[in-house]
C-alpha cells in the first residue's frame, strides 16, 4: 500500500470513531498544508474544508494555497485576521517580537476550532515530525490540533510524499516559511537545514547517516530538552498520600 492511502486511512479512522463528519485544515501555500489538505479529501471526499487566513502575510501564500485547492477541488473558506491582529495588539502591552508573532498561528487555531465545532469537524494540524522534534511550532496555535497526519514524517518524507500526491513542484521548491514576519524562514530561525536535521533524527533513532556535525547533533538535543513541555500535555503536579 502506498504512504499516501495508508495516511488518508488513517485520517478516516480518525474521524470515524469521534463521531466527527469531516475535518478542516489550514492552508497556508506551504507543502505540509497542502499535503494534509489533499491526503484529507482523498481520505473524506467532500467533508473538507481548507480556511484560508492572511494575517498580513504574503499575496504569494494565498495564491498558492489556492492552487492546491483548485487543483485538487478542495472547498475553501478566506478569513482575513489582519484587522482583528492588529486590534488585539492595542489592546495588550507592547511585546517582543516572538510574542506579537505567536498570535497569529494563535488566532487561526481559534478560527479553526470555530469552524471545527460549527461543522462538527476534527482539526488536522500540519506539523511533520522534523518540526516536533525541534518543537518548532507555537503552542496552543499550529500546534493545536486534534490529528497530525504528517507527525511521524520527516521534512525530507513529505517532499517526497507530495511529488507522489502530485502537489505542484511550485509548492514542494517553495523555501519553508511560517510567515511570522517579513524574510521569516523556517531554517533561518531555526538554525539548521532541514536536510541536516532530518539527518540527525535520523542518527538519533539509530540509524547512523554519516556527515553529521557534532555541535549541529548537541544543537538538536539542547533544543529537544528544552522545548519538551510543547510536546506533552500540562504537567499536573500529583498530591503525595
Amino acid at each position: 500500500m502506498k504512504l499516501s492511502e495508508s495516511i488518508s486511512n488513517w485520517i478516516k479512522e480518525k474521524v470515524v470513531p469521534a463521531s466527527a463528519e469531516g475535518v478542516v485544515v489550514g492552508m497556508s501555500g506551504g507543502i505540509d498544508s497542502a499535503v494534509v489538505a489533499v491526503l484529507a479529501k482523498k481520505a473524506l471526499g467532500e467533508n473538507v474544508l481548507g480556511l484560508i487566513m492572511p494575517c498580513g502575510g504574503s499575496i504569494e501564500d494565498e495564491k498558492d494555497a489556492l492552487l492546491v485547492a483548485e487543483q485538487f477541488n478542495i472547498k475553501t473558506y478566506r478569513i482575513d485576521l489582519e484587522k482583528i491582529y492588529d486590534e488585539l495588539l492595542e489592546k495588550l502591552h507592547e511585546g517582543n517580537k516572538i510574542a506579537m508573532a505567536n498570535l497569529k498561528p494563535r488566532l487561526r487555531m481559534v478560527t479553526l476550532y470555530y469552524y471545527a465545532n460549527m461543522l462538527n469537524y476534527l482539526v488536522a494540524g500540519t506539523g511533520n515530525k522534523s518540526e516536533l522534534v525541534m518543537g518548532y511550532f507555537t503552542k496552543y496555535g499550529d500546534g493545536g490540533a486534534d490529528i497530525l497526519p504528517l507527525g511521524d514524517l520527516l521534512k525530507s518524507q513529505v517532499r517526497t510524499l507530495a511529488a507522489e500526491l502530485g502537489i505542484p513542484e511550485k509548492i514542494i521548491n517553495r523555501i519553508p516559511s511560517a510567515g511570522l514576519w517579513e524574510g521569516q524562514t523556517d531554517e533561518g530561525e531555526m538554525g539548521i537545514t532541514y536536510a541536516e536535521l532530518d539527518r540527525i533524527i535520523t542518527a538519533m533513532e539509530g540509524q547512523k547517516p554519516q556527515g553529521i556535525s557534532k555541535a549541529k547533533y548537541d544543537k538538536v538535543m539542547r533544543i529537544m530538552r528544552v522545548s519538551g513541555h510543547k510536546r506533552e500535555t500540562p504537567y499536573i503536579y500529583k498530591v503525595k498520600t
